[in-house]
């Protein structure tokens, strides 16, 4: 029901990967020792140490990229079955990597019996998780008693998720109210009783009121600040249901700025150790490449240099996270002059929004159409995403005339680190018009993760490949 359920949720079933994964890896390796096949397999302790803390480390990272842990709980089983199948198939694929990376002799039947007994394990485990969940509530946890403060629609509103979420444990007592014509009970779905706020005091004694939900108009509130400080002196939880803000995209969370405390609505992805793990793959990934690159790259701005005057890096200010302004890095694709030749060729502009866009543009040099083409252009980049200006996926940067031209609901994607690609870049590129651009990147940070970052990486690859949808 809270989200804090969730979240143990997740933990656990994080924890579950863990001991299961272990549990396959010595099942197969001891099935695989007992076989008589002609090939003797045997591991060092070592080497069956790395080999195990790999596996292990694999198979929770890909189901966390693959937001398998967010909807374990809620899940049906045939989604269940394919996030598991799915997650089996990505940690075999990475094992057999590992194995010829560290050019480790493993054995085939070993690897997969693994794959095989760690996939059924999870899948059953998973499958049977939310019918233990309820019998180990049911048999060994005490219900968790709630009082709602309030009768209007917000009130009965959250009765009727309390009631729906009564496997969890939570038992709604009643309502609480201070007018004086009150309805004696409301029905939900069973009947509860109303009491009287006068009565609260009586009412904690008698009976056993685990918290208190707030579930009235902000106007309301300043009159139940006798009632919040008694519940306070008494230690009873209090929770108070704020969805009378009119924040539609926003996040709500407590913080505390010292000693006070601060309601905060985010906007946009706030949760600090997943953006952690996206700046890390940033920088590991982002490095990487550029490593790989550097020789090609080195290629490719001397024949810049050699087929056209001016620099092989076009360097230009662009709008980052928050709107902070840094130095953009691309191939040169275009003769020097090309911001100095840009008002004489206004008439040419195929765009009727803030985009300045001319098909076949003149201005291009002959190797720029092919750099261009290929996002060849693209790859200094990975410099602006290891110095933090960038991330490998994200909005795409704009520079700040554009910005400035922004409607209020579009300056929301400057919320989001900008990126080398995004889902406007795997959904048509130069092909979409400027709002429907907008509402590709609304819809990436509204539904961020990990696995998002993950697919959409992938799905750039052939595009860039193909140069499909560039101009």
């Amino acid at each position: 029901m809270y989200s804090r359920h969730h979240r143990k949720a997740r933990i656990l079933f994080g924890l579950s990967d863990v001991v299961l994964t272990a549990l396959a890896f010595q099942a197969a390796y001891q099935i695989r020792l007992r076989l008589r096949f002609e090939r003797v397999f045997f591991l060092t302790p070592p080497v069956h140490a790395l080999l195990l803390g790999y596996a292990i480390l694999t198979w929770v990272l890909i189901g966390m990229s693959l937001g398998v842990y967010e909807r374990l709980d809620s899940a049906k089983a045939r989604a269940i079955l394919r996030d598991g199948l799915r997650q089996c198939a990505l940690a075999g694929v990475a094992l057999v990597i590992f194995e010829y990376v560290l050019r480790l002799d493993l054995s085939r039947p070993f690897l997969a019996l693994f794959v095989a007994l760690a996939g059924a394990l999870t899948c059953l485990f998973r499958l049977n998780a939310g019918r233990m969940a309820r019998l180990v509530r049911r048999e060994f946890a005490a219900p968790h008693h709630i009082l709602i403060v309030g009768l209007g629609d917000r009130a009965r509103k959250a009765a009727g998720i309390i009631e729906q979420s009564s496997d969890t444990g939570t038992r709604l007592i009643g309502f609480l109210s201070g007018d004086q014509e009150r309805p004696p009970s409301i029905r939900i779905g069973a009947e509860y009783p109303v009491y009287s706020l006068a009565d609260l005091d009586v009412l904690l004694q008698r009976h056993v009121i685990d918290e208190i939900l707030f579930a009235v108009d902000s106007n309301q509130l300043a009159d139940l600040e006798e009632v919040f400080l008694f519940c306070d002196e008494e230690g009873v939880r209090t929770r108070v249901l704020v969805d009378f803000f009119p924040h539609v995209n926003s996040d709500v969370y407590l913080d505390r700025l010292g000693a006070a405390p601060l309601l905060t609505f985010s906007a946009a992805p706030h949760d600090e150790i997943r953006l952690l793990a996206k700046r890390a793959g940033d920088i590991l990934l982002g490095g990487a490449a550029l490593i790989l690159a550097a020789p090609a790259m080195a290629l490719i701005a001397l024949a810049i240099r050699l087929s056209s005057p001016g620099p092989a890096i076009f360097r230009q200010v662009r709008c980052g996270l928050n709107g902070r302004r840094f130095v953009f890095y691309k191939f040169r694709s275009m003769c020097r002059n090309a911001e100095e030749l840009k008002p004489g060729l206004a008439h040419l502009n195929a765009r009727d929004d803030v985009v300045f866009k001319i098909p076949n543009d003149p201005r291009l040099t002959p190797i720029g159409k092919f750099l261009r083409k290929f996002s060849i252009d693209e790859w200094p980049q990975l410099w602006n995403v290891l110095k933090g200006d960038m991330s490998l996926v994200g909005p795409r940067p704009a520079i700040p005339e554009e910005v400035e031209q922004y409607k209020r609901w579009q300056r929301r994607r400057l919320r989001m680190r900008p990126g080398l690609t995004c889902l406007w870049a795997v959904s048509g590129r130069d092909a979409l018009d400027f709002e429907s651009w907008m509402k590709l990147d609304m819809q990436y940070i509204d539904t961020w993760s990990l696995a998002l970052d993950w697919k959409i990486m992938l799905r750039t690859i052939p595009r860039v490949l193909t140069g499909k949808g560039a101009h």
